[in-house]
């Protein structure tokens, strides 16, 4: 009797050394994302029927990525005033689709067994779930475009875009195709508001008014005025510069606006296809500007191929950022 208590003991303290150690196994940090570990654990209950680990875990890697990142953009609240008068805005529509005053409409629900109250309730429910979801898409949309705009290497761009520049006017060259470039090159910095279902036309230009007032009474510089507002993420970081460029490189609109414009003033907020923009002419240059002209071409060759290269997996944008480490399998 003892003996076999004594076997029993023993099997079950085996056991529960070999589960100790499945456990352990399992608790392990096989990586750790921007201080956030992952787990051997999380990468098991991943794998699902395809049994790639890598998979597995390169999909934490970016949920993790893709949480923190919605962490760190401010998304649009709904304003409880504006739900308010949406709802009240349907409740009339759907009463005057039906030739009938809203007091008519809630005898009607009453009649049925319901009440205008309740009717009310399912409305703002509805409303507000639409609402919830059109505000994740611009939050999950603000995300995709900052993290596509931040994985471009505007200096790396930028240093090969002379040579490369080089090389294509001396291709066009040998083609016969170079056409020597000059005229009148404007240096420009501006300020993009872009429109989405949370702001209007109306709302934008109002805003782009404010920032201009502000900008001429002191209150901010454009800089940062840029750097802070502009959705044109790439000239926003650098004060909203565009640097040296043609007119007829902008959409009309806009090429107009800066011919139009003394030098030093900001012009008034307008509209293009890419959104609302108050600009400022900084400077003017004339002459031979084929070389510089060939060396921007490049410049927005590599810049747009970055872009394409980032567009097609934005996620993995956020990579180039990230602090990943990984650990021994």
């Amino acid at each position: 009797m003892k003996k076999s208590t004594f076997k029993s003991l023993f099997l079950a303290t085996i056991s529960t050394i070999v589960l100790a150690s499945v456990v352990k196994a399992e608790e392990r940090v096989v990586a750790m994302v921007n201080g956030v570990p992952v787990l051997e654990s999380q990468v098991q209950a991943n794998i699902g029927k395809s049994g790639d680990r890598q998979v597995a875990l390169d999909k934490i890697i970016d949920d993790i990525l893709l949480h923190q990142a919605m962490q760190d953009v401010k998304a649009p609240s709904i304003d409880p005033k504006a739900l308010n008068a949406a709802v009240e805005q349907q409740l009339n529509h759907i009463a005057a689709a039906n030739n009938l005053t809203l007091g008519q409409f809630a005898i009607a629900l009453s009649n049925e067994g319901s009440s205008l109250n309740e009717f009310r309730q399912r409305i703002a429910k509805d409303v507000k779930k639409a609402w919830e979801n059109q505000l994740q898409t611009m939050t999950r949309d603000a995300i995709r475009n900052k993290a596509i705009h931040e994985s471009v290497d505007v200096e790396q761009a930028r240093s090969e875009a002379w040579a490369l520049g080089q090389k294509m006017l001396e291709e066009a060259k040998e083609k016969g195709s170079a056409q020597k470039i000059t005229g009148k090159e404007y240096e420009v910095r501006h300020i993009l508001l872009k429109l989405n279902p949370m702001l209007n036309d109306a709302q934008a230009k109002a805003e782009l008014t404010k920032i201009r007032s502000d900008i001429l009474a002191g209150k901010i510089s454009f800089s940062d005025a840029a750097l802070k507002y502009s959705k044109d993420y790439l000239s926003g970081a650098n004060g909203g510069s565009l640097g040296y460029a043609f007119p007829e490189t902008y959409a009309p609109q806009f090429a107009q606006t800066v011919v139009q414009s003394k030098q030093g003033v900001i012009s008034a907020p307008f509209k293009t296809e890419f959104g609302w923009h108050i600009l400022e002419v900084t400077g003017m240059r004339d002459g031979d500007l084929t070389a510089e002209a060939y060396a921007q071409k490049a410049y927005e060759h590599l810049v747009n191929s970055q872009l394409q290269d980032a567009t097609k997996d934005w996620v993995k944008a956020l990579r180039k950022k990230a602090d990943i480490q990984y650990f021994n399998k």
